[in-house]
């Protein structure tokens, strides 16, 4: 196994975790056996070429799709020991979502797009954490405004601020500044490292992007399906550098 980080209690943690689709008459693998584990506040770039299986790994890893074999536990709990319901609601305990299409829903308005997640999990103050969020992301005059009233980056920031507002433990993020021209990306990139970072949240994100990949803790180089490395951008006492 190639180095990891290490802890006791691992947040994260993928074991001899694959991926493999039936395509008419044969099997293709898409990921194989990937293992690591990641400490509890730190983050995580999963990086390689298109088609390598970043997207998949993310996947797997936020419980929204099934490995065909291995483990992922999240916050000690084995994804493989929860049926669909059971992942959802621990998604929805532990896990924020940032895509690259910014998925939010059309008709309704930032402060909606950011209130509804949070109404379906019962919070009590949901109107008045979805407003502090927004304003947070720099969108305190635009909560009555709907998607097609807003930019993309002002969208990416309402889907930042809806990712954050449920006081996640783990944000995942897919290609997160992947639609976005290059100066607005940078605002959004410097955005989300500074919510993490105030949070206290670990992030694991998928992108193509090397500046932003290396301002996470650890790169995973994805090739082919296969992790062919896995090493520190900084290396924390007790860490293999």
């Amino acid at each position: 196994m190639l180095n990891s980080p290490q802890t006791a209690s691992p947040l994260l943690a993928a074991r001899q975790l694959g991926k493999t689709v039936k395509t008419g008459t044969e099997q293709l693998t898409i990921l194989h056996d990937i293992e690591f584990s990641l400490p509890a506040g730190e983050s995580l770039a999963i990086i390689g070429t298109s088609g390598s299986g970043k997207s998949t790994l993310l996947a797997l890893l936020a419980g929204i799709d099934q490995p065909s074999h291995g483990d992922v536990q999240l916050d000690g709990q084995s994804l493989a020991a929860l049926d669909e319901d059971g992942r959802a609601r621990l998604r929805g305990q532990l896990a924020g979502f940032v895509f690259q299409s910014f998925q939010l829903l059309p008709d309704f308005t930032a402060l909606e797009n950011v209130l509804v997640p949070l109404e379906l999990h019962g919070v009590a103050d949901a109107t008045a954490r979805a407003t502090h969020w927004l304003e947070r992301v720099g969108l305190g005059a635009r909560l009555d405004h709907t998607p097609r009233q807003l930019s993309g980056g002002e969208q990416q920031r309402v889907a930042l601020a809806r990712a954050f507002a449920g006081a996640p433990r783990i944000v995942f993020a897919d290609e997160p500044t992947g639609s976005l021209d290059t100066a607005t990306g940078a605002h959004i990139a410097d955005l989300m490292f500074e919510l993490n970072a105030a949070a206290g949240t670990t992030l694991v994100l998928v992108t193509h992007d090397p500046k932003l990949a290396a301002r996470c803790s650890w790169q995973l180089q994805l090739q082919g399906g296969h992790q062919i490395a896995l090493h520190p951008n900084t290396a924390p006492d007790g860490w293999p550098a």
